[in-house]
């Protein structure tokens, strides 16, 4: 019965049910009050409208009023008191004569309680009457509340006297009240001023410096950015001390906003690349973007290319090669990864370390990268054309040895190909999931126990087994981990093509993908530049070159300085030569 009860529902055409809400076009939804539930669609509706005057309230930049009492209200309806726990207010009054009433408020674990104690609290409740009461400088006693002037002067003798945080600012609106609480300071409101002030007293719970724990190096620096925005400026700066790098912040996110941090040298950088930067940054309309791999989908300029046009780095020895070339870096406050626009494909295949290396080991560690890249992306592919359509041209002697290996396998060669490659795809993502060095053990001894067991049983030839180890040390070798992603994804379509079309296929596929990843820009500029198109600039893409001969900037972003060294960087070989050249010289 129950068969046929589930049948005749699905079956058997049924009036509709009228909606529990009835739709006013241009009017909020109301709900109809029948049944039990009219009460808590009451509710939500009351909660909804209550949310969207909160919003409208910041949205239109409401100034603050004069009356404490008031401002506490607004305060209270803003930040849901008294249902959040986490806004503390605390009444207290400043020690003049007569005592005037004031109000800090703040958010209670962001906040440093030291700071405030001894930066806010105690000068403005015991030494308040001390300093306001007397004379400063001639400029006669702390004024009253009664006018515009006077507001004024006793806002500043407030900032300027009584507060000794290192950074103090004025805040009038409400939505920039709570920005400043948010963002883990302290604000006070004095009855009678229009006006508050803002005290620095973050303290936030932050992870120290490390070391890269993608991008390692064997020789060169060891640290690697933090979640916090304002440590990694910092770890930018120590290495570029130069009054011309500018850190511009925008907020990005409307219900979350974060801190964006754009780096860029003022003297080098072509001012149309930092606007450009900036505007689609202001332009994200979203409510929550708080990791650069979602920044750096909002801001590519194909949201469909094929490869990363943005570069991502957690070291900030390249952010400031990159910035030193006329790149703009952007930081994200709660992320430890750097985005260097613009990118191309060239520096999607260097590497940190080809820097402090000599040119020819630089040079040498670039071409095995290259060929890594070529195994992961064809040599699967490659063995499917080679095995089903163009035997001859094999060696003899090699095709008799891959025939024996794949006599007891039941499967074609392309089958075989994509169980091995899917399992090894299983078991990467494994180990990346499962914690500590219990992943790293899963990837090594899941690689050897299911190879060797699929060869045992006959499922796969041994030959496979190391064109999938080769494919996967491939993979391994290119130093950008989404580049990476791409290459292993389009992996699977050279695969398909050679299992349809042979070596023609995989030359099509060929075509296409280097046309398409042609196409591909990264704020303008073209991905293979500059090699296509040829432009001038430093010899350091398809090769490391030595670095006295690195005197130009890469031409394609356009900096505003193009030579960063004399033609004759190394001048003691000038003045060994000037020495040679002498009279009686050796």
């Amino acid at each position: 019965m129950s068969l046929v009860r589930i049948l005749s529902r699905l079956l058997v055409f049924r009036e509709p049910e009228e909606p529990r809400y009835a739709f006013t076009a241009g009017r909020e939804d109301r709900p109809r009050e029948r049944g039990p539930g009219a009460d808590a669609a009451g509710d939500k509706t009351n909660k909804l409208r209550e949310g969207r005057r909160v919003d409208n309230l910041l949205e239109q930049d409401r100034p603050l009023s004069t009356s404490l009492d008031e401002n506490e209200r607004l305060l209270r309806e803003i930040f849901r008191l008294p249902e959040n726990k986490d806004l503390v207010l605390r009444p207290f009054a400043v020690g003049t004569e007569p005592p005037r009433r004031a109000l800090l408020v703040f958010m209670d674990g962001p906040t440093d309680k030291t700071v405030q104690n001894l930066a806010i609290l105690q000068p403005l409740m015991l030494l308040a009457g001390l300093r306001l009461e007397r004379d400063l400088e001639g400029e006669g006693p702390v004024p009253g509340t009664g006018d515009e002037t006077a507001r004024k002067e006793l806002l500043r003798r407030l900032r300027e006297t009584l507060l000794p945080g290192n950074e103090v600012t004025m805040t009038d609106t409400f939505r920039d009240m709570a920005s400043e609480v948010l963002a883990g300071n302290t604000v006070l409101f004095v009855d009678g001023l229009d006006s508050a002030l803002s005290v620095e007293t973050k303290g936030w719970a932050t992870r120290g410096v490390g070391t890269p724990q993608v991008e390692a190096v064997i020789r060169g620096p060891h640290e690697a950015f933090t979640e916090q925005v304002r440590i990694n400026v910092t770890l930018v700066r120590k290495i570029l001390r130069r009054s011309s790098l500018v850190t511009d912040f925008v907020k990005v996110g409307q219900m979350s906003a974060y801190q964006c941090a754009v780096l860029y040298l003022d003297d080098i950088a072509n001012p149309d690349l930092v606007a450009e930067v900036r505007r689609r940054l202001e332009s994200i309309q979203a409510d929550y973007v708080n990791e650069s791999g979602l920044l750096e989908q909002f801001i590519e300029d194909s949201t469909t290319g094929l490869a990363p046009q943005v570069l991502a780095t957690e070291r900030p020895d390249r952010v400031a090669a990159g910035l030193v070339e006329g790149r703009v870096v952007i930081l994200l406050d709660g992320n430890p990864w750097a985005l260097i626009v613009p990118t191309t494909f060239f520096s999607m295949m260097h590497a940190a370390e080809d820097a402090y290396a000599r040119w020819p080991f630089g040079s040498f560690a670039r071409l095995v990268r290259y060929v890594g890249l070529a195994l992961a992306l064809l040599l699967p592919g490659s063995y499917i054309a080679l095995v089903t359509y163009h035997q001859e041209f094999i060696p003899t002697d090699l095709l008799l040895a891959f025939t024996g290996a794949r006599e007891q396998v039941p499967f074609p060669s392309v089958v075989e190909v994509l169980l091995m490659e899917i399992a090894f795809e299983l078991i990467r993502e494994a180990g990346i999931r499962i914690p500590g060095t219990v992943g790293t053990t899963l990837g090594i001894v899941g690689a050897l126990i299911l190879g060797q067991a699929a060869v045992a049983a006959n499922i796969v030839s041994p030959i496979l087994i190391v064109i999938v180890a080769l494919t996967a040390l491939g993979s391994f070798a290119i130093p950008n981990y989404p580049f990476s992603l791409s290459v292993r994804t389009l992996r699977f379509a050279y695969i398909a093509l050679a299992s349809f079309l042979g070596l023609f296929g995989i030359m099509v596929g060929l075509f296409v993908h280097l046309a398409l990843l042609a196409r591909l820009t990264s704020f303008g500029v073209p991905y293979f530049a500059p090699v296509a198109p040829v432009t001038l600039g430093a010899p350091d893409h398809l090769w490391r070159s030595p670095v006295w001969e690195q005197e130009r900037r890469p031409d394609y972003v356009d900096p505003l300085r193009r030579r960063r060294q004399p033609r004759v960087s190394r001048g003691w070989v000038r003045a060994k030569k000037k020495d040679d050249e002498r009279p009686g010289g050796r």
